[in-house]
């Protein structure tokens, strides 16, 4: 047995659905509305029998592995891991020393964590709290957010820490040292002291909501002084590397999925605020530039982004360069500016409606009118290549032929990120007709400068999640990607689908099938060697089991999809019948199916004879 039908075994579908979606009992089945669409009726079937699911309303479906991955975003490595660490299970390529190294830490950090809160709820962190309060936290929000204080003192965590964990072996200094948590005095290779001291802590999650760093915020009273920075964040540990994480993506992914767009902020505290004012698709690149893995990350939720970063010289550098690792990565960006505040947490203080309408018209989609979409200003939302044209402009007299220049050659930089040729061809058209140039020669100049009309090579799947799923096999969590279009099915098609899925949910009337209609009635060659193979196997055993069925549908080349879907839809449809209703349901699709069965057939006679009196 396989480690994934280990992981299986020990977890319900079910109760790791539920998690995410509030799941009814519709007979032995569940239902919902789908989370991965909206939808007025529950399409979405979740099978504790079969431990699969299905939505009927966006072809969606599949096991454990592959909810995981479609709602959080993950790969399958990482969805495996996640499941592993669910269900208590030491993946082969982990060895139990490893596996169990990396678990102490997330528990140094955890206990770290506790300890924060503690100080800060205590009498030595009241300064920390009163500065939380006057930025407008609650102490219910300070909780949400699991927020902190380091006291003023060299060895408090550290002494904490090395008296835990109260039963079982005691963390070494060397563990919590890995854990980001303590320095080393200069010199020595044994005198440690911790790493934070008198200052304000936000945990920083990974995407499974568990501590993995710390940013720290100094004491307000000694901001002046000191000779550190305003914030200094963990080092880069095993289980932290600062390249690789958003904060409070943990928090936002599952809003960002269903609004279909990212709002990105510098800060801790910018996130922080944008949540407690009810725009939760927001996360935080920690004060520094998107990162290249920071953006493939975020495409496995939305391709859609919106940055928001301070409006002083180092904002808008980090801002560039996030605006061009996200156009490289084939993302739709967006910029907020905000004239009310140098950064979100104080626009929302200021002005909140102001941020509240630059992010409902950057999450919009006004794709019917390709020139609003592009470049239309609206409130203070602009689409990227606005933004920079603006930016560029800024104080220049464009009569002047130089300064011309100088913003087409900055336009054109920004236009070879993007992937899109239409949308590069609008630009290139838009910045012709607002310099006074030929379109022709702005175009030959660019093509000239970008001969491959682009800057950077394009290596990346276009699609949301930033991952191809059709590269998982069934082996690894029946992964497949299931985002096809959906098309419409005429009545014939729906009523073979019928058919074959009351077969399915009741195998006794497998029999009397066999001697009311032929599989050349059905419609689709796949459906009637489906229909072929499901005698086949039937006559063979007098029965059958889903695993079973599968492992022989397999072996014909079948996708595992048309099983899932098949033997779901009878659940959906007919759960609420007793064996001889379903019986009658089976007679009435059959007599349909061969009603048109002699409808193509006299078709086709007709057209024989009249191919005959042509000749």
């Amino acid at each position: 047995m396989s480690q994934i039908d280990d992981i299986k075994n020990k977890l319900d579908v079910v109760e790791v659905i539920r998690e995410y979606v509030p799941l009814k009992a519709v007979g032995a089945n569940f239902q919902a509305p789908c989370p991965f669409h909206n939808e007025k009726t529950p399409s979405f079937v979740v099978s504790p029998d079969k431990q699969i699911w299905h939505c009927f309303g966006c072809g969606k479906g599949g096991d454990i592995f592959s909810f995981i991955m479609e709602r959080d975003g993950m790969s399958f490595p990482e969805a495996k891991r996640y499941l592993a660490d669910k269900a208590g299970i030491v993946l082969e390529y982990e060895n139990k020393e490893t596996y169990n190294k990396r678990n102490r830490l997330l528990d140094i950090l955890e206990l770290s964590t506790k300890y924060f809160e503690h100080c800060l709820k205590s009498n030595i962190g009241e300064k920390a709290r009163n500065y939380l309060h006057k930025r407008g936290l609650s102490d219910d929000e300070i909780k949400y957010w699991r927020l902190g204080y380091s006291p003023d003192s060299w060895n408090s965590l550290h002494n904490f820490l090395k008296a835990r964990p109260l039963q079982g072996q005691k963390y070494t200094d060397e563990e919590i040292f890995a854990a980001g948590l303590l320095s080393k005095k200069e010199g020595s290779s044994s005198r440690y002291y911790d790493r934070f001291r008198d200052r304000i802590m936000f945990p920083i999650n990974n995407t499974n909501g568990k501590v993995v760093a710390f940013t720290a915020r100094i004491s307000p009273e000694k901001e002046a002084d000191s000779k550190m920075g305003k914030y200094i964040n963990s080092p880069q540990t095993e289980l932290y590397d600062k390249s690789r994480l958003l904060f409070a993506l943990d928090k936002a992914k599952g809003d960002i999925k269903d609004l279909d767009s990212a709002i990105v902020v510098e800060g801790q505290m910018d996130a922080i605020s944008c949540h407690n004012h009810d725009i939760r698709n927001v996360v935080a690149s920690s004060g520094t530039s998107l990162t290249k893995d920071q953006v493939n990350i975020l495409k496995r939720y939305s391709n859609r982004v919106a940055l928001v970063f301070d409006m002083d010289d180092a904002g808008q550098l980090a801002a560039d360069r996030g605006i061009k690792e996200c156009l490289s990565s084939g993302m739709e960006v967006k910029i907020i500016t905000l004239p009310s505040g140098k950064d979100p947490d104080e626009s929302l203080k200021n002005n909140p409606d102001e941020l509240n309408r630059g992010v409902e018209m950057a999450i919009s989609k006004n794709e019917d009118d390709f020139e609003e979409h592009y470049s239309k200003s609206i409130e203070n939302a602009k689409s990227v290549l606005e933004y920079n044209f603006e930016k560029l402009s800024q104080g220049l007299d464009l009569d002047i032929l130089e300064n011309k220049k100088k913003v087409r050659d900055g336009m054109f930089e920004m236009i070879s990120y993007i992937s899109d040729k239409t949308e590069q061809g609008f630009w290139l058209r838009k910045i012709s007709e607002d310099l006074d140039f030929a379109e022709v020669d702005v175009r030959e100049e660019f093509l000239r400068r970008y001969p491959g009309g682009n800057k950077v090579e394009k290596n990346y799947n276009n699609t949301k999640s930033g991952y191809n799923k059709s590269s998982f096999n069934s082996e690894e969590g029946n992964a497949i990607n299931n985002e096809k279009v959906r098309k419409v099915k005429t009545r014939e098609e729906k009523l073979t689908e019928l058919f074959l899925s009351i077969l399915l949910k009741q195998s006794s009337l497998i029999e009397y099938s066999n001697k009311n209609i032929e599989a050349n009635v059905l419609i689709g060659s796949e459906y009637k060697k489906f229909y072929n193979i499901l005698i086949i196997h039937y006559n063979k055993s007098g029965s059958f089991q889903y695993e079973d069925l599968k492992v022989e549908l397999e072996k014909e080349g079948f996708s595992q999809d048309i099983l899932r879907e098949l033997s779901l839809l009878a659940e959906k449809e007919y759960y609420d019948l007793d064996p001889n209703d379903l019986k009658k349901q089976l007679m009435d699709i059959i007599i349909e199916l061969k009603k048109f069965n002699r409808q193509h057939q006299t078709k086709k006679i007709y057209k024989e004879i009249e191919e005959a009196e042509k000749n």
